[in-house]
């Protein structure tokens, strides 16, 4: 019987989709990320801390979802920014 080949994962390694500061300190970031964990893909919004020696760590402050969310986390992210805007809180740009 032939060897079954498998083909690697494609989130063997976690992939950056987005990385921001998080204050004007630069001490902490967000970052967003695809990963997998026991086998399940999962959508990752973490905060990470700036260590004196300037490596960027992973806190426990975050929310790691499976992918199959990732559709409804994105129009629930779409509503708060619309309403910003409606509330004034943002301006037709919307950066930071």
């Amino acid at each position: 019987m032939p060897e079954v080949v498998r083909n690697p994962s494609p989130l063997a390694e976690p992939v950056e989709i987005a990385k921001f500061w998080k204050n004007r300190r630069r001490s902490e970031s967000v970052r967003v990320s695809l990963s997998e964990y026991e086998g399940h893909p999962l959508i990752n919004v973490r905060i990470y801390l700036t260590g004196t020696d300037g490596i960027d760590r992973p806190t426990p402050k975050g929310v790691a979802m499976g992918v199959h969310k990732l559709p409804e986390l994105a129009s629930a992210l779409a509503k708060a920014v619309d309403k910003a805007r409606e509330l004034g809180l943002l301006d037709d740009g919307g950066g930071s």
